[in-house]
């Protein structure tokens, strides 16, 4: 399969633009997919700029409810009305976050910010709404995290969802994961990885009984506010798990600048960082 990266964080290939979030075009024999939007139309210019031709798209995948992964979507529904979007229901959701881990501000409801998806994306006609996982076909599988054995990272303690008059620690049912196979092999995707990245690779372990051979996500471990020590450790500790999964890990976005070179220091060649109009065959 070949994998494009329309748009992250990092400046990559020249000509075009990095913003904060996250999409992919992947080819495989059977289908051309998108996974994730990004946070704007930029995802259209990135695409010019890289030859990927989004009107030939048959599947998009939407890896959770958050804007700067859904903020090109309608862009890309207008531009391409037939291919069929999958989301989780729970992906509509009133999703907020506030920046700073603080008792004083979590009382501060007047400083959270709705950082959930555009509500015009619901009424779209090809939106494929799910409750938990699906088979598409022989290719794509979609799957949900429902068992936890390992601890949310500690920058998803910021992420909120509004239920009712009250706001409380997002759960991330809205997550979803692909998993593509072709070729003899089985290649994972999630966007953010909020569920823990270590959760997801058991979870699909339970499902599937087998590892996947590479797996593409964000491990949302970058901070605004500097890393501290415990910090360091939180992804020390990530890494030296995952050099137990027989799986190759490619990381973006969220995952952040330092907390992959901590990581890349304990993996090495076991993970490698995508930017911004990345282009890979697997």
């Amino acid at each position: 399969m070949r994998i494009i990266n329309l748009v992250e964080n990092e400046n990559g290939a020249a000509g075009c633009e990095a913003a904060h979030g996250l999409s992919f075009y992947v080819e495989t024999p059977n289908h051309k997919i998108l996974i994730d939007a990004g946070p704007s139309d930029v995802i259209l210019r990135n695409a010019k700029v890289l030859e990927v031709d989004l009107t030939a798209v048959d599947t998009m995948i939407l890896s959770h409810g958050h804007y700067d992964h859904s903020g090109g979507l309608l862009a890309f529904a207008q531009l391409n009305p037939k291919a069929k979007i999958y989301m989780q229901r729970e992906a509509t959701g009133e999703h907020y976050a506030f920046d700073n881990i603080t008792e004083d501000l979590k009382k501060n409801i007047s400083l959270y910010r709705y950082i959930g998806i555009d509500k015009q994306i619901s009424s779209l006609p090809q939106i494929v709404f799910l409750d938990g996982d699906l088979k598409i076909d022989s290719e794509l599988l979609l799957f949900t995290v429902q068992k936890r054995n390992y601890e949310l990272s500690s920058t998803n303690k910021r992420i909120l969802i509004k239920k009712g008059d009250s706001y409380v620690q997002d759960n991330f049912e809205h997550e979803q994961c692909l998993v593509i196979s072709c070729d003899n092999q089985s290649v994972l995707f999630s966007g953010c990885a909020h569920n823990g990245i270590l959760n997801i690779m058991d979870e699909f372990h339970r499902k599937y009984n087998f590892f996947p051979s590479a797996a593409v996500s964000g491990f949302h471990l970058m901070k605004k506010s500097g890393y501290q020590e415990a910090d360091r450790e939180e992804e020390r500790e990530i890494a030296r798990k995952l050099t137990s999964y027989p799986t190759k890990f490619f990381t973006c976005h969220c995952t952040g600048i330092e907390p992959f070179d901590e990581m890349r220091s304990i993996m090495k060649n076991q993970l490698e960082y995508i930017k911004t109009g990345t282009i890979f065959d697997l």
